[in-house]
């Protein structure tokens, strides 16, 4: 193996991946080093979701996404458009809310009384109370997707290696020149860390603060179900989709925070918290009560004071971590942060309000605070 690059990538999740494959299109020599395997955490166990209004990356995901597997070379099982739909008064409020913001921002959203609602999604039930048709955005397959950037990536020459944790960064100066593994060192030219919830730990010793939370992100899976109409359904503090096959894959909060360097068996799915997803599930479907759960996970996200990502470039180190939002934006963050690493500033979208410093001020016990603590720490 090669021991030196243009740009070393940490981290083999949507982010570092896409980031990677934007360069390597580009001839740019990258090596994406990860401590597992490709997409193990969250970047393969979410709700494929890809309507991200709120983001400055907006336009640029919503350009991006129906030309995903055209572009890529292989299928993400992208699919256009998504119903919300509302189970209580004050959820109705919310996404008329929602639906209002975004038409006024240009983007189209047609309100749903209840009986549209249950002609869209036959396994909405009387508690159905209306919704929103997001004319944008739409969902994904995470697992597809892993693949699918991996596998154009190494078509590009980039190469990825897996079960190589980065031990250590050499940044003299401040200027990442090298990065440590079990395998060797290799050097680079550039450094992007799109690692997760160990982000903070690799870039604390080169005075990098990054203020993170680590919590699991739950998902359950039916049987299949006849395909409705649109997959992309979601509500009642959920997200998720129908698969293809016409299973239904969900998740959705609340977090179960955990000690930030939990590996392994800190990733399985807990019983108390499926429990109370797969309940607001069938109060969601009240037709689709019966099935059964085939299947759960859960991943690991990385979470900010503000729960928004924090995108940067400190000298030749750029930094990604996406608060929990980084599969559906990740064509257009991959755009963002190969133009943080080439141009040094992003081309199409301000990024400032997603820059680091923004938590210089935060309290050293901002966890205590908001808590955001782990039962094992807790006392």
């Amino acid at each position: 193996m090669r021991t030196g690059y243009d740009v070393i990538v940490i981290g083999a999740g949507v982010t570092g991946l896409s980031t990677a494959w934007w360069l390597a299109r580009e001839g740019i020599s990258v090596l994406v080093l990860d401590k597992g395997v490709v997409g193990a955490e969250a970047s393969s166990r979410n709700g494929g979701g890809a309507s991200h209004y709120q983001s400055p990356l907006f336009a640029e995901e919503q350009r991006l996404w129906p030309q995903m597997d055209e572009l890529l070379g292989y299928p993400t099982e992208f699919r256009p458009e998504r119903v919300i739909m509302a189970v209580t008064e004050k959820q109705l409020g919310h996404y008329l809310y929602i639906g209002e913001m975004c038409n006024a921002m240009g983007w189209r959203v047609d309100p749903l009384d209840a009986q549209q609602v249950r002609a869209m999604v036959p396994i909405a039930g009387d508690n159905c109370l209306g919704g929103i048709h997001l004319r944008f955005g739409g969902h994904a397959n995470p697992q597809r997707t892993v693949q699918a950037y991996a596998w154009a990536l190494q078509d590009h020459g980039g190469r990825i290696v897996q079960h190589c944790p980065v031990t250590a960064i050499e940044a003299p100066g401040g200027r990442a020149r090298a990065v440590v593994t079990p395998q060797g060192r290799f050097e680079c030219d550039a450094l992007v860390v799109a690692a997760g919830p160990q982000i903070a730990g690799l870039l604390a010793p080169l005075g990098i603060d990054v203020p993170l939370a680590a919590a699991r992100a739950e998902m359950i899976v039916t049987e299949p179900l006849p395909l409705m109409q649109l997959g992309g359904v979601d509500g009642n503090g959920l997200y998720g989709r129908q698969t293809l096959r016409g299973n239904l894959a969900f998740g959705g909060g609340p977090h179960e925070w955990i000690d930030t360097r939990a590996e392994g068996p800190g990733a399985r799915p807990s019983t108390p918290l499926l429990r109370g997803l797969a309940r607001r599930v069938a109060e969601l479907f009240p037709r689709a009560a019966h099935c059964r759960v085939i299947r759960s996970w859960a991943g690991i996200v990385e979470n900010t004071p503000d729960g928004r990502p924090i995108l940067d470039r400190l000298d030749n180190v750029v930094i990604a971590t996406m608060s929990g939002v980084g599969f559906g934006l990740s064509p257009a963050t991959g755009h963002a942060l190969r133009d943080l690493v080439v141009e040094e500033t992003c081309t199409f979208t301000d990024l400032s309000k997603l820059a680091l410093a923004r938590f210089d001020a935060v309290a050293p016990d901002w966890r205590e605070i908001k808590g955001w603590i782990a039962e094992s720490s807790a006392g």
